[in-house]
């Protein structure tokens, strides 16, 4: 049984007229116990770190100057203050780090469930390298700013507090030295409106890299047939140097104004050492004063930094949490109906009543389909390539709907049937069988993690994988490389099978699933699949007569329409374009040669 974890602590907003940080509110205020315990530690620690330039002065005045105390007496107590501030900001942090992973886990999980809840619609027009991209840097990115923005604004409050310890050691030195204050304002929000086009542009950028080498990773053989290493290489390149020519700009932005943000509060600390030390010098304020009070100057440079930091930290994350609500943003066109209905105890009685349909803005690819499956019949569906065999297989676990038309199953219309029951009714092989990187058995039981070793090997036989999966190093156990690339084609169709075979679906349908086999391995398959057929609705797309001859008729497909429905043989000797459609299938087959084997 594979492991469960616990659901997301809460959900991104989903009112797109909010602002990105309202609408992120909810996963913050889901851990706000942890969030104001670190906040609070950390504040706390600050405040006692504001009392050491009070104690530093009290000591000079008090033990240096004056000697009216033991110098003893104010080092103890900035040992004590030293732990106290060790050990609660230890606390703070470690805890504020819990509070940040945690977020990331329920973005994470937010993103990948939005991500299997999308139709097929979205996924034949989005790259995936996109879609990597922002589940992972553009996560990262606005999971560190809602984690440690709220840290880093406590640490700028502190200067409040600092500013207030000045205005007690001498008011008019406290307001000359905030003077640079106004310009350091106006310069932070003009750093703000340059950097914002820059980190959407670096985002999209890293995106577009992303997808390269995606599709070069997952595409490997082909570019390895055709020698094209070079030119895709020249494709990285172009893209990463779109990637570096908006990371040297951002340079540009940080370089430009990062002094300017941190070094604007100087001029007041040039300020204090002017017009304080002459104060000194007259006598109206002392040595201990005047350290303490440029030890708070330094406390309020430190904050002014970290906004600074902040500010290119919030850029980045407004860009990366836009591109993640696009994605968020994206509805389903394939939903439960309102009020579904379970399909539960089905016959498999299947009808397609004159359906049109076109994929996206496309051409219609059925035109008037229809086509009746009775319970426990077998039907082939044959036609030219491009004649719109493999849509019928996907209308019918409503992968997409129709246009016009209908398709029922039991007499009800998928789309009043809720997807989980009509998927669990309608087991589909599809031509390119998809295995992940995991044991031979848990690709064959994904379908049904509990079913045990001798169900498995059961389908196996039946699928005639058995034999070759027993030759394998570990067996069942053995963990197959990604996308099953480390097995033959053929091999991979005989696991998809066994794997559908195990759910046991009342309607089954292989869209050229054995197109890879060779023809002596797949007469031993269809020895098996004829007993599962016996009270099973199938449909058959296929090309070669030894798979049609599974059928118990046979429907011919041309340009969306049904052109003629009949036996293998009245198709024979009645419909030239069967008989053509059967000799290409022939002299497929030489080429195929022993891919199953």
């Amino acid at each position: 049984m594979s492991k469960t974890y616990p659901p997301p602590s809460a959900a991104i907003d989903p009112d797109s007229s909010r602002s990105w940080l309202r609408r992120a509110w909810p996963l913050v205020r889901a851990h706000r116990w942890m969030f104001g315990t670190a906040l609070v530690m950390s504040g706390a620690s600050l405040l006692v770190s504001v009392q050491v330039p009070k104690l530093i002065q009290d000591a000079v005045d008090h033990s240096i100057v004056s000697d009216e105390v033991p110098l003893s007496h104010y080092l103890w107590w900035l040992i004590g203050l030293t732990v106290v501030m060790l050990a609660v900001g230890y606390l703070s942090k470690q805890i504020l780090f819990r509070a940040a992973a945690r977020i990331e886990y329920d973005l994470r999980n937010i993103v990948y469930e939005h991500l299997t809840g999308l139709s097929f619609s979205f996924y034949d027009r989005v790259q995936t390298g996109q879609l990597i991209s922002r589940a992972n840097s553009d996560i990262r990115a606005v999971q560190m700013y809602l984690a440690f923005a709220p840290y880093l604004l406590v640490q700028c409050g502190i200067s409040l507090v600092a500013f207030a310890y000045m205005l007690a050691i001498d008011v008019p030195l406290a307001v000359l030295a905030m003077l640079p204050m106004p310009l350091l304002f106006v310069a932070t929000r003009r750093m703000q409106r340059s950097m914002f086009p820059v980190s959407w542009l670096i985002q999209a950028r890293l995106a577009d890299v992303a997808t390269v080498v995606d599709e070069n990773v997952n595409g490997v053989r082909v570019v390895k047939s055709f020698a094209a290493e070079r030119s895709q290489l020249a494709l990285l390149q172009k893209a990463a140097t779109s990637v570096r020519w908006a990371h040297v700009k951002d340079a540009d932005l940080r370089a430009r104004w990062t002094p300017v943000v941190q070094n604007l509060p100087r001029v007041g600390m040039a300020i204090v050492l002017l017009y304080g030390g002459h104060l000194v010098i007259e006598g109206d304020m002392g040595i201990g004063s005047i350290l303490a009070f440029n030890a708070y100057l330094l406390m309020l440079q430190v904050p002014f930094q970290v906004f600074g930091n902040l500010i290119m930290l919030g850029q980045r994350s407004s860009a990366a949490a836009k591109r993640l609500y696009e994605l968020l943003d994206e509805r389903p066109e394939i939903v439960d109906a309102p009020h579904a209905r379970e399909l539960t105890g089905a016959r498999g009685d299947v009808r397609f009543h004159d359906v049109t349909f076109g994929y996206g803005d496309g051409p219609d690819v059925l035109k008037g389909f229809s086509l009746r499956l009775r319970h426990g019949e077998t039907v082939a569906l044959v036609g030219p390539t491009g004649s719109g065999k493999s849509t019928v297989a996907r209308l019918l676990p409503r992968f997409y709907d129709v246009r016009e038309g209908s398709v029922t199953v039991d007499g009800h219309d998928v789309r009043e049937l809720s997807l989980r029951s009509l998927r669990d009714t309608v087991g589909i092989v599809l031509d390119e069988p998809f295995l992940f990187s995991a044991s031979v058995r848990d690709n064959i039981a994904y379908g049904r993690p509990d079913a045990d070793i001798t169900d498995i090997e059961r389908v196996a036989r039946l699928a005639g994988a058995h034999e070759f999966i027993t030759e394998l190093s570990e067996g069942y156990d053995t963990v197959i490389g990604e996308r099953g690339y480390t097995l033959s084609g053929g091999q991979r169709q005989r696991i998809a099978i066994a794997r559908t075979l195990l759910v046991n679906p009342p309607v089954l349908v292989l869209d050229d699933a054995t197109s890879a086999i060779d023809v002596q391995v797949e007469q031993e398959i269809h020895a098996g699949l004829r007993t599962l057929f016996a009270d099973r609705t199938t449909l058959i797309i296929a090309h070669r007569p030894s798979t049609i001859g599974l059928a118990d008729r046979v429907v011919l497909l041309d340009g969306g329409r049904i052109v003629a429905d009949g036996t293998h043989q009245e198709l024979l000797a009645s419909t030239p374009l069967y008989a053509d459609v059967l000799a290409q299938a022939d002299e497929q087959v030489e080429e195929v040669g022993s891919v199953g084997r």
